[in-house]
């Protein structure tokens, strides 16, 4: 069993550093890729079959990943010029069936201050391999900063908070989805939304989002659509108004199972005891609640969450 808000432990018994991130089901694993601000790291990759034991692979993007160009104005560098470290926050991947390569996408900053608003792309060969850095840019010149990514059928798409946190951008990607190359939606302007989630279900698509409250927990909003670039309803709240202590990172869906996945932030002062909360959704009628309090299981793995 694991506990929400407690250290969760990798199969050496070492606390698991995913924060922000994403799971990826590829062929008969779960890998789970998420923020790791340790040393030289930046993104660590685990990997599972259960859902429950999950193996430390590698520290897939580092201070030392290499650099290859694959687009006009991206810039690259992982380190400043003074040696400093920048920050990867959020980082989200994909697989691409058609290239057979994973690419990682997520926000990029200078680690000095929060100006830089930028999104990086990477990618690799391999699901837990080194992943090669592309740079970072804005997308089409617009702010970018907490994001995800989204695949529909064939098309992937990129959703970041832009324009100082005041709107949400949803982005169409290149076949190889290592480039934007349309903005096909603006959502919700001044409404200072961040930590954006998108799954679909039942043939509509969900957005879930967090307020701008910094570290702070705040009130967690949701709205739905028939179509990605068509109109999306007013926000409505899930959760309680903190979220039951809880960020958006990313929905799993597991065969008829709806998985919020959230992270509960230690702050800037103790961030590496940052921890995790898995819960239950409840789509019914369109609306969205977020069971709290619930003992349940993924039952291929009789896998028992608690809060």
């Amino acid at each position: 069993m694991m506990q929400n808000g407690q250290p969760w432990l990798d199969t050496t018994g070492q606390p698991i550093h995913a924060h922000g991130g994403c799971i990826l089901k590829y062929q008969d694993w779960y890998y789970w890729y998420g923020e790791d601000r340790r040393a030289d790291y930046y993104v660590s990759c685990y990997r599972s079959q259960d859902l429950m034991h999950w193996e430390f692979r590698n520290h897939i993007l580092t201070t030392t990943s290499p650099f290859k160009a694959e687009r006009f104005q991206a810039t690259a560098g992982l380190v400043n010029s003074d040696g400093t470290k920048v920050n990867i926050e959020r980082p989200k991947v994909l697989y691409n069936p058609k290239t057979e390569r994973f690419v990682l996408w997520a926000h990029f900053e200078n680690g000095r201050d929060y100006r830089e608003a930028a999104v990086l792309v990477a990618s690799a060969a391999t699901p837990d391999g080194d992943f090669t850095e592309h740079g970072h840019f804005r997308p089409f010149g617009n702010m970018s900063r907490d994001c995800t990514v989204f695949v529909d059928a064939d098309q992937a798409y990129f959703i970041s908070a832009a324009r100082g946190n005041a709107d949400i951008h949803i982005y169409q990607l290149s076949s190889d989805y290592l480039n934007v190359t349309r903005l096909v939606n603006r959502l919700w302007s001044n409404e200072f939304r961040e930590a954006p989630v998108l799954f679909k279900h039942d043939g509509l698509y969900y957005m879930l989002t967090s307020g701008t409250s910094g570290w702070r927990p705040n009130q967690g909003k949701y709205a739905v659509a028939s179509a990605i670039a068509g109109s999306w309803s007013d926000l409505q709240d899930f959760g309680d108004a903190t979220t039951f202590d809880s960020q958006p990172a990313f929905v799993l869906k597991n065969g008829n199972q709806v998985i919020y996945v959230g992270d509960r932030w230690g702050g800037a002062k103790h961030y590496q005891d940052s921890s995790y909360v898995f819960l239950p959704l409840e789509i019914t009628s369109q609306q969205v609640i977020l069971k709290h309090k619930a003992r349940w299981f993924i039952a291929a793995h009789n896998f028992v969450f608690k809060d």
